[in-house]
């Protein structure tokens, strides 16, 4: 790995570290919870504690029967409310709303990345996350409505963040897949941008002046944008003397590769500019879009990607409830618990990397590397096994989730973020592999918006727990063991996907390598 490329891919760490606020909002929601979720009690006083981000959206003027002066504990977090079920019900609103964008708006920012180029998605998506966060800084209680649209933009912004941050990868060659999910995982570990920010609002400092700051960190996204990201798009595999970015009077570029092979003094002139020739608002030539999006293998990669997350959501949207009801009503008991899920929510970008190092295993080694289509293929080999161990994460954690133990929860809370990093880093190195670079945006893009669309399940199924079942979810999570097994297909028909493909290669009998600095297309996928 260049010392460049990973000073590069550490620099671009803040953006996903940044743009994923509203689908942590829930989790960090159970870490700092509004003020009637959980009583504290004082010397026998049952007390109400206030939530920094509770305060957006509080209700001046009214009392709670449980709010007390707790000594060592500032004014400005305690609130009077009559009822919290109000607030908890806008808080749940904001979060749906904010969630179901996230995932649903995906594909249309797909298709302005994959038609309109890096540049283009990067300023739409600066502009979406800076209106976001200075929306949320100037909330008041009174103009609580604005977190609403606040976290829609925020949403719309992270997601094509980080869409345009995972082509990154292109330029690791042997380390791609790694470089994607540790990008998904930082994506998942931007939680704790909200941790810092409950401990900073605790020790003094302002909502607004912690907003406004993160609204200033969009300079940082414009400069990368200007001085660090190509134009249009990385291709893959990188043609001989790639290079793009700042431009400096006898030196070489921001980034620059030679293929390995190329022997010295044949490098040609160091400042041809070597991107990919892309016709501008259309595609490269290759498989058509609709071809991929019909296929069998993106049809249950959907499924999938669909069925585990639904599975996510739903744990997290009944966690409360279960822990509640395993913990016989102790609210201290439950604070523990909902303090250590909070917590491991924050090691998302420690497991996604394990991931990688699986789709990439057959990269490493001394053994020569199979190029052009073998190499495709190859790639798409590897994948079987990832999806199989992210699909068996899923499942094990589901088992756990179901066992009514409540000290089987801490290894619950393990499994579910190992599984959810693994899941949703897994899901665009697939995509990455198994089509064509050029639909990537559009194609996770749809798989996404599809999956939100699955995902809507949710409330009727919180309904149920919540209703007939009285707050013990053991029955659904039985049920949801049996839905996880449905994505143990998509594994099996990657499998004859590969073997479709291999037969075919060897009745071709065609040279397999592909020509220097030419992209590989995937074939049409059936």
């Amino acid at each position: 790995m260049p010392p460049l490329c990973l000073c590069l891919c550490c620099l671009q760490c803040p953006d996903a570290l940044q743009c994923c606020v509203p689908t942590v909002f829930k989790p960090m929601c159970l870490l700092f919870p509004s003020p009637c979720l959980r009583y504290h009690h004082v010397r026998g006083v049952p007390t109400c504690l206030v939530s920094p981000a509770s305060l957006l959206t509080r209700v001046p003027g009214c009392l709670c029967p449980h709010t007390r002066a707790i000594p060592g504990v500032p004014m400005p977090h305690l609130w009077p409310f009559p009822d919290c079920s109000r607030q908890d019900e806008q808080f749940s609103l904001v979060f749906t709303i904010g969630s179901f964008m996230n995932n649903f708006m995906t594909f249309p920012m797909g298709i302005v990345f994959d038609r309109f180029g890096t540049t283009a998605a990067r300023l739409i998506a600066i502009s979406l996350y800076t209106g976001g966060t200075l929306l949320v800084a100037f909330s008041t209680p009174e103009l609580a409505v604005l977190l609403f649209p606040a976290m829609s933009m925020l949403s719309v912004g992270g997601i094509l963040l980080i869409l345009t941050n995972m082509q990154v990868g292109n330029l690791f060659g042997n380390y791609r897949s790694i470089i994607i999910t540790l990008y998904n995982g930082a994506f998942d570990s931007s939680s704790a941008v909200f941790l810092i920010v409950k401990l900073l609002y605790e020790h003094g400092l302002s909502l607004r002046a912690m907003f406004l700051f993160l609204a200033a960190c969009s300079a940082w996204h414009l400069l990368r944008t200007l001085f660090l990201m190509p134009r249009s798009r990385i291709p893959y595999p990188l043609p001989p003397g790639y290079d793009y970015g700042l431009r400096c009077r006898g030196r070489s570029r921001s980034y620059r590769t030679h293929k390995d092979k190329q022997p010295p003094g044949e490098a040609g002139p160091e400042e041809t500019p070597l991107e990919a020739p892309v016709a501008r608002g259309g595609d490269a030539p290759g498989t058509p879009f609709r071809a991929c999006a019909c296929s069998w293998l993106f049809t249950w990669h959907v499924a999938w990607l669909s069925v585990m997350q639904l599975r996510h959501y739903l744990f997290i949207g009944t966690l409360n409830p279960q822990l509640e009801h395993l913990a016989g009503g102790d609210h201290a008991l439950v604070s523990t618990y909902t303090n250590a899920f909070a917590f491991t929510q924050l090691c998302g970008v420690l497991c996604a990397p394990w991931n990688g190092l699986i789709l990439d295993r057959h990269k490493r080694g001394k053994a020569p590397r199979p190029e052009g289509l073998l190499a495709a293929l190859a790639d798409l080999r590897s994948a079987v096994l990832s999806l199989v161990v992210t699909v068996a994460l899923c499942l094990l954690f589901s088992v756990f989730a179901a066992v009514p133990v409540l000290p089987a929860q801490f290894g619950t809370f393990v499994l579910q973020v190992i599984s959810r990093s693994f899941l949703y880093g897994g899901n665009a190195a697939f995509l990455a592999i198994a089509f064509p670079p050029q639909h990537f945006g559009k194609l996770y893009g749809l798989a996404m918006a599809l999956s939100a669309l699955v995902a809507l399940l949710q409330y009727p199924c919180v309904a149920l727990v919540q209703g007939p079942l009285q707050g013990d979810p053991f029955y659904m999570n039985l049920g949801l063991i049996a839905v996880v097994l449905v994505a143990f297909v998509s594994p099996v028909v990657v499998a004859r996907e590969c073997q479709r493909r291999a037969k075919e290669l060897g009745m071709a009998g065609t040279p397999l390598a592909a020509a220097p600095g030419t992209e590989i297309h995937a074939e049409t996928p059936h």
